[in-house]
């Protein structure tokens, strides 16, 4: 006989957790723009189908898949420091230190679901989970 993994019920008057779509970031070197300023936090978003079918459409896709990226980040990511806007242009000046954190964030939020992972202190053994995508000053 296989016994089913016990899990506890919800209480009837327990509210459900809450969907996280908003992602906060630090980039590791940060957009410098036409002057000279440098933005590293920002806030992406969960894809939706959308955001991963339209660009399939764009010819510069069709011309070198790895524009794909280009595109669906500028999609997704809501904010960047105090830039008004995100686009193709931006991502595309982006150092491949940054472009890469952010692929990686892309990947984890939307395709493993969470942008947090179990560490255990080589220390003292002490488990606790951190967030990968930088939600604190300082972390990446």
């Amino acid at each position: 006989m296989i016994a089913e993994p016990s899990v506890a019920p919800r209480a009837a008057t327990e509210p459900p957790d809450p969907l996280r779509t908003e992602f906060r970031f630090l980039l590791p070197r940060g957009y410098v723009d036409d002057e000279g300023m440098v933005h590293r936090d920002g806030v992406m978003r969960l894809a939706t189908a959308r955001d991963e079918i339209t660009p399939m459409r764009d010819p510069r896709v069709r011309e070198n898949e790895a524009y794909l990226s280009v595109i669906l980040l500028s999609r997704v990511i809501t904010r960047l420091g105090t830039l008004p806007g995100i686009n193709p242009g931006i991502i595309e000046g982006l150092f491949a230190s940054d472009l890469a954190f952010l692929q990686d964030l892309y990947r984890r939020i939307n395709q493993e679901g969470t942008s947090q992972a179990a560490v255990t202190c080589p220390a003292c053994q002490h488990e606790f989970t951190v967030e990968m995508g930088g939600g604190s000053p300082g972390g990446s």
